[in-house]
């Protein structure tokens, strides 16, 4: 089968024109196919099929190649067989039912307790940016709700008395999402303390404003989380995202139900939220008041007036 091969890489090459680091990975992968087909007798390619290509596959997987290095060499047999099948030399193409493995789903990574610690004790608490940052952090965390539904709050949605807030998730379906109480009270500072310092107009309806008094965007919450994961000395590419897996990990290793979780991440499959389940196992006594590491009564620092204002 060599010489199909090397017939099939310089039509590669010359009538389809594909770079060097493609036309390699086909003739590596092709080429480890036909030695593994030589050895057990089979030089012709007439004589191969759906049995000896998915024999392969099979041998690939018992020695433990990862499921992307299958996907491609699966890739490479079925255009080798197209093309074979194109050129007369097959009657049909034995990959047509071949089904490519799902890639196995990475965990996401998430924060230790003592990194989330220090991350929401970055923001310092004597200017209004750093109470609306701190507000901020603690929601996003209390609640795992997207960065676009934190930014999008308004100040109805958010009922401190009850301890909840309102979200309106992708496909416009509002749920309801226990606040926790560390949460609570960084809102209230900075409903009281920090927003009407940082508004410049009457009638703004979002929840957290930037420094001229609007709407803060996606990109400035980022930006913010970047400067804090600094100060908090974050050793991780810490991203909003980050903080969300965290909530639903550090929930479910805590005891809480997957249902609930899956009703506050606003998950329409469970199966997006069965992952995080595997994160961690340890188990506490309740599902959020008492689970979640800062839903409880416990002191929070009070901000304090004064100081300057950060341009974000």
């Amino acid at each position: 089968m060599t010489n199909e091969l090397q017939a099939f890489l310089r039509y590669l090459s010359e009538e389809k024109g594909l770079a060097r680091n493609t036309m390699e990975s086909y003739e590596r992968d092709l080429t480890q196919y036909i030695r593994y087909l030589e050895a057990r007798g089979i030089s012709a390619v007439k004589d191969t099929g759906k049995v000896q290509i998915g024999a392969y596959l099979h041998e690939l997987k018992r020695q433990g190649r990862a499921a992307s290095t299958i996907s491609r060499t699966i890739v490479s047999i079925r255009a080798f067989y197209r093309y074979l099948v194109q050129k007369g030399q097959m009657d049909k193409d034995p990959t047509l039912q071949l089904e490519s493995p799902k890639p196995a789903r990475r965990l996401p990574e998430i924060l230790s307790l003592e990194e989330v610690e220090a991350l929401l004790a970055a923001p310092e608490l004597s200017t209004p940016h750093g109470i609306r940052d701190k507000a901020m952090l603690e929601v996003l965390y209390a609640t795992g709700i997207r960065v676009s539904e934190l930014v999008a709050l308004q100040v109805p949605d958010v009922n401190l008395q009850m301890g909840y807030v309102r979200c309106a998730g992708t496909g416009l379906r509002e749920r309801m999402i226990p606040l926790g109480k560390m949460a609570v009270g960084s809102v209230a500072v900075y409903l009281e303390q920090a927003r009407p310092r940082l508004l410049k107009k009457l009638g703004e309806e979002a929840l957290f404003v930037n420094h001229i008094g609007t709407r803060l965007s996606r990109q400035g919450f980022w930006k913010l989380v970047k400067l804090y994961a600094g100060k908090a000395r974050v050793d991780k590419e810490l991203t909003p995202r980050m903080l969300r897996h965290s909530f639903a990990a550090h929930l479910l290793g805590n005891g809480a139900d997957l249902r609930t979780v899956q009703e506050m991440l606003g998950h329409a499959d469970i199966s997006a939220t069965q992952i995080y389940a595997r994160l961690s196992r340890d188990k506490m006594r309740e599902v959020y008041d008492r689970a979640h590491p800062r839903a409880g009564w416990q002191n929070h620092t009070q901000a304090r007036k004064g100081g300057p204002l950060h341009e974000i």
